[in-house]
């Protein structure tokens, strides 16, 4: 999804949890090509008011936040970035 739709927005994981070996492996293993970051003190999620995963946050060309859900499918996500073009 994030390759089929560069043109309308960037996907960027955030990983904290586990460890980076695991976070390597998750992504090695799920096939992942967006950008995945590593923060392993955690407080990239604090800051952002994150508190579990699956996480997303949808946001605008200057970083405001325009939504927010956990799990979500294609065609909400596709729905969240229509309504701040």
């Amino acid at each position: 999804m994030a390759r089929e739709h560069s043109d309308k927005f960037t996907i960027i994981g955030l990983g904290t949890q586990d460890s980076l070996s695991y976070a390597e492996n998750f992504v090695s293993s799920t096939g992942t090509t967006f950008t995945m970051l590593w923060d392993s003190s955690g407080a990239s999620w604090r800051a952002l008011g994150i508190f579990g995963q699956p996480s997303v946050i949808v946001m605008d060309r200057y970083g405001r936040e325009t939504n927010r859900r956990g799990r979500v499918s294609e065609s909400w996500l596709l729905d969240a970035v229509a309504d701040i073009s």
